[in-house]
């Protein structure tokens, strides 16, 4: 690495082409989610699809698990570049199966090939991340990633339900198909300039072709991650079956977590300090956020009787609020301590979450809710940028695809199974008064979990130049799980 080099920005050479085809994927990604997390309850009802609602957002998430790990075993053997590719192909075809659907199995079918393809793209960029920018860039990237969703929250929710009122649903999805290319041919350029760099503050490498050929296809933890997603499956689907149905979902919860284990690091589960709690945080993060999200545009189009673009509003000032929280956490550095920011954000997104309860249980009106909401966007924009960067530093660069597939994992799976859970809830309860109040009642009790799990993500030991690696800090985590 060049002096020039050791002092560049994302935005300079050599980081210039990689940044910008890196965003545009997160911004196509973003656009898609915010979208038809929108128009999702005008698909429910066109299509008859209720039943299948939390399936529609579940299923992606568990078909990305597969992905995730596909993707991070196939990066730490080849690179990034041709599971980025293969990923987008497939992500690009889910949106058109969902785009073309005439009934609600048909889009959920799509929906998990683009969850599938989701998954493997996002374990993919983080590699990228990894093997490309020095470890002082590594905030500043993620940061970028969060700006990316900046305008299509500004933009995405409202234009998805102008297009579903003016034209139709099927084009917020076949929209975003027909940006997959431009998007791809920015992205081509920053894969070829993607180069081995090695400097003093830390710059992660590509691994050589010699050492890949001895990482071997991990067919066991694919195996795992199929075996999780389809217990995701089960537990969404479990509340179709009468009488038996809520025994299907403890068996098909019980199977989740059996599977999970072998796919994050030792002592995951047990919260132990260090990474293990930063992947597990990542899980119960996503599982209180997202799992209270997608049921806020439905309260307010089926309560307070929103039209699809001004209830996708609320998605877009919590976006903002993710944004802006996260450029300035970029800004604040190490100012700013990872485990007090994660801290800040699960107090935040704990807070939101009471609020939208207060609000539905006693009917306060509408704008307390979106207002209340603004504050889950800002935890989240705190939180997950300063997660992935503690993740980054506790893996060596052959345990970079693992350790980032696990912290996506944990994101995806605790989405999707604090989903499928809500799900259930949301059809056992009878009024709607207390149907959104479960769901978001629910929430909150798992983000006052993720509350007691943030202060042990501090406690790792950061990758350095030396030989203290992930196996050493795991050893530290496995030692304070004995003491504990």
């Amino acid at each position: 690495m060049t002096s020039d080099d050791a002092s560049a920005g994302i935005l300079q050479r050599p980081y210039l082409l990689a940044t910008v085809g890196s965003c545009a994927l997160v911004f196509l990604a973003a656009f898609e989610s915010m979208a038809v997390t929108t128009i999702m309850p005008l698909v429910s009802r066109e299509l008859n699809g209720a039943g299948l609602y939390a399936l529609a957002f579940a299923g992606p998430l568990a078909t990305g698990v597969i992905g995730m790990v596909a993707a991070g075993n196939w990066a730490d053997r080849r690179g990034p570049a041709a599971p980025l590719y293969a990923s987008v192909a497939l992500f690009a075809a889910g949106l058109l199966i969902a785009g073309i659907a005439v009934s609600m199995p048909m889009l959920v079918a799509g929906r998990l090939v683009q969850g599938l393809g989701g998954g493997a793209m996002t374990i993919a960029l983080y590699v990228v991340i990894a093997r490309v920018y020095p470890a002082r860039l590594h905030a500043q990237v993620f940061a970028a990633f969060s700006a990316a969703w900046v305008i299509p929250s500004m933009i995405g929710p409202f234009a998805a339900g102008v297009v579903a009122q003016l034209s139709s649903w099927h084009w917020v999805f076949l929209g975003v198909v027909g940006l997959v290319v431009p998007a791809l041919a920015m992205i081509l350029p920053a894969m070829r300039g993607m180069r081995s760099a090695e400097g003093s503050d830390g710059a992660a490498t590509h691994t050589p072709k010699s050492e890949a050929k001895d990482v071997p296809w991990s067919f066991g933890r694919m195996g795992w991650a199929a075996l999780a997603a389809l217990a995701v499956l089960g537990l969404n689907l479990s509340g179709q079956v009468p009488a038996v149905g809520w025994v299907i979902a403890v068996v098909a919860l019980a199977i989740a977590m059996l599977s999970v284990r072998p796919l994050v690091p030792r002592g995951t589960l047990r919260a132990g300090r260090g990474l293990p709690s930063v992947i597990l945080m990542r899980g119960f993060a996503s599982a209180a956020f997202f799992g209270a999200e997608v049921y806020v545009p439905y309260l307010l189009t089926d309560r307070y009787s929103f039209t699809p673009a001004f209830a996708g509003l609320a998605l877009t000032g919590s976006a903002l609020a993710w944004a802006g929280a996260s450029g300035v956490q970029g800004r604040l550095g190490s100012r700013l301590g990872n485990a007090l920011a994660v801290r800040i954000g699960s107090v935040l997104v704990l807070g939101a979450i009471a609020v939208v309860l207060v609000t539905t249980v006693f009917a306060w009106p509408a704008g307390v809710a979106i207002a209340g909401w603004l504050f889950a966007g800002a935890g989240m924009g705190l939180m997950y940028p300063r997660l992935s960067v503690m993740t980054l530093a506790l893996s060596k660069p052959e345990d970079q695809g693992f350790n980032s597939s696990a912290m996506s994992i944990a994101d995806s799976l605790g989405g999707a199974l604090s989903l499928a859970v809500t799900g259930l809830v949301f059809s056992a309860l009878t009024t709607t008064a207390s149907t959104f109040a479960g769901v978001f009642a629910l929430t909150a009790g798992i983000a006052v979990v993720g509350l007691i799990i943030a202060p042990r993500v501090a406690g790792g030991r950061p990758l350095g130049a030396e030989s203290a690696g992930a196996a050493e800090a795991r050893r530290a985590d496995e030692a304070d799980d004995v003491r504990a």
